[in-house]
């Protein structure tokens, strides 16, 4: 319920987020976000897929803690929440993995599990003269009445969001310090 909140609230205040949306259509719509986080890939990598309950924002799950997100990286690995009271969500399945260096999440990211749609997010991580490159890509297809285009935006601050509080957590051990765009 709460992910359907911030993406209304993020519909309606969206002027404030800074695009990066590269495609967008009523079918569909491409998101890529990249940062270099100062700190080597292996530790990039531990702390995007194995630590993500750390660096979450609470704002984007189903039950308000982010502590109880979690990414198993394995083939139909599951990116899920669970409850307290024993259920969960899956908000995505892995469907691809190379550790270090490359993470492929299918399905549709928070409100959009409830809509016509699918997406690929991948998270790639290169090595960069600053420490490691990050690079969240969002491709997401498929119906929605009024078109995807339309919360193109607010699924794009989402990911902005989501990659600049994993690298305030690595650089700073605070998601809270993050400089979102």
């Amino acid at each position: 319920m709460r992910q359907l909140i911030s993406l209304a609230a993020l519909l309606m205040f969206n002027s404030t987020a800074t695009a990066e949306v590269s495609d967008s259509a009523e079918n569909g719509f491409t998101t890529t976000h990249e940062v270099v986080v100062d700190a080597p890939r292996v530790r990039v990598w531990q702390a995007a897929v194995d630590q993500i309950g750390e660096w979450w924002s609470d704002d984007h799950t189903v039950n308000g803690d982010a502590g109880r997100m979690s990414i198993d990286s394995v083939p139909q690995g599951c990116f899920c929440e669970t409850f307290e009271n024993g259920g969960g969500v899956v908000h995505m399945n892995v469907t691809f993995v190379n550790p270090g260096i490359i993470l492929r999440l299918t399905g549709g990211l928070g409100p959009l599990g409830l809509m016509g749609v699918n997406g690929n997010m991948t998270w790639e991580f290169f090595d960069a003269l600053e420490g490691t490159q990050v690079r969240f890509t969002y491709i997401v297809g498929g119906y929605r009445p009024g078109g995807l285009n339309a919360i193109a935006l607010p699924v794009d601050y989402v990911i902005g969001e989501a990659l600049a509080r994993m690298q305030a957590y690595v650089e700073t051990g605070d998601p809270e310090n993050a400089a979102v765009e």
